[in-house]
């Protein structure tokens, strides 16, 4: 293999993959890129809302609308979406491949982010629900975070629902709900069977933000994660959501939940630090060589050498390791431990990688003008949000002891 920064693999990905891919990769380059300098210095940008809701807080109308025009066009708004819902029907390989070149940059490109939980929608719920996400019509929430059951929400989980009539009336408090203020529907985990809990007693619901039970507020609590962090705290008084509202089957909510984590917050996450990681190395690199200190570029530094070449070592690592982990999702195989060992990697390797480079850069690497301190803070929370590093050493180690 040709060593080089500009992400090769050690085989050859399929041609439709490859062309996806660099359609990504141009779009990325030639629209979006120059509007980053303008997103990092805007106040408005947000982390964990959806990507329109982003764009449409930093740029004006014609911006916005340009880039869901490219989207749209180039069907790689429907890049996450099946076929029969009228997606490209793309593999999970071809959408980590895809998806890795849109985290090159720190401004978010516009496509229909559909969690996979909404894909058990069923009957009248498919119009309700999922085709209004798909296009952009209606943004969904992620609720099973609590107070006290954040590692833990199978054993912990305090909210209740309670069969009452053809409704079912939810209590609770969820917290560091990503979106929650700015979404139209709450999937929300409650507890239906305290004796069963997650293994048949945590139902799904699909609530309306909008319902007279819920309410939203934010945490009192900044974080690092940006100007706006969108994390709020939804608590649930009373709140009836029809029995026709429930996704999937009463119980097997816990399942779904697991089935979102597995995907969307853990091997998503590879392409997430990916993009990022081979920004800060290619930034890295066109640093050293014009950086001069007595006398030479910084470049010719064992001591610089170095650095670059441990950002590389982790990159062309986890390249390999989230495709063929994503490869095997798509083979029907239960990939949860191994979901977890990319986000534990991804995590852990992207912060590294990221630390250095602004070490590389040295002055600079603070400043905010760049994506770099950005990338950081995102990917040093990944080691949180998602589940902590931790608890997918533990669900790792559980999958390995249970071969022995």
């Amino acid at each position: 293999m040709k060593a080089t920064s500009g992400g090769e693999t050690p085989y050859q990905l399929p041609s439709d993959i490859v062309e996806f891919r660099d359609l990504a990769k141009r779009i990325v380059r030639e629209k979006i890129l120059p509007l980053e300098q303008q997103y990092l210095r805007h106040p408005g940008h947000a982390y964990g809302i959806r990507e329109t809701t982003n764009l449409r807080a930093v740029f004006g109308p014609q911006i916005v609308d340009d880039l869901i025009k490219i989207s749209r066009e180039t069907g790689l708004w429907y890049l996450m979406v099946p076929g029969q819902y009228g997606g490209l029907g793309l593999s999970m390989l071809a959408q980590v491949v895809i998806l890795e070149q849109f985290m090159y940059t720190a401004v978010p490109f516009p496509f229909a982010n559909v969690p996979n939980v909404l894909y058990s929608c069923t009957g009248s719920q498919v119009d309700r629900f999922l085709k209004p996400v798909i296009e952009g019509e209606k943004f969904a929430s992620f609720a099973q975070t609590e107070p006290n059951a954040g590692s833990d929400p199978g054993g912990m989980m305090q909210t209740r629902a309670v069969k009452d009539g053809d409704h079912w009336v939810i209590n609770g408090t969820k917290m560091w709900i990503s979106g929650a203020a700015e979404s139209d529907i709450i999937m929300v985990q409650a507890v239906t069977d305290p004796e069963k809990r997650q293994r048949g007693g945590i139902t799904m619901f699909l609530v309306d933000r909008h319902n007279p039970g819920v309410h939203i507020e934010e945490p009192g609590l900044m974080t690092w994660l940006g100007p706006k962090s969108a994390q709020y705290v939804v608590r649930f008084e009373n709140c009836r959501v029809p029995e026709g509202d429930v996704v999937g089957e009463v119980g097997k909510g816990f399942t779904l939940g697991q089935l979102w984590l597995t995907i969307h917050d853990r091997l998503l996450r590879g392409p997430y630090a990916l993009g990022k990681m081979q920004r800060a190395l290619d930034m890295s690199i066109e640093w050293a060589k014009q950086r001069v200190t007595f006398g030479k570029p910084i470049a010719e530094r064992q001591a610089i050498q170095w650095k670059l070449v441990d950002m590389f070592v982790d990159i062309q690592a986890l390249r390999p390791m989230t495709y063929e982990i994503a490869a095997r999702a798509d083979t029907g195989e239960d990939v949860r431990a191994e979901a977890g060992l990319v986000k534990l990697c991804a995590s852990e390797w992207g912060a590294r990688c990221l630390d250095t480079a602004i070490q590389v850069h040295a002055a600079m690497g603070e400043s905010l003008e760049l994506p770099l301190t950005l990338f950081y803070r995102l990917l040093r929370h990944a080691q949180i949000g998602g589940g902590t590093s931790e608890i997918q050493r533990i669900l790792i180690a559980r999958k390995l002891l249970k071969s022995l």
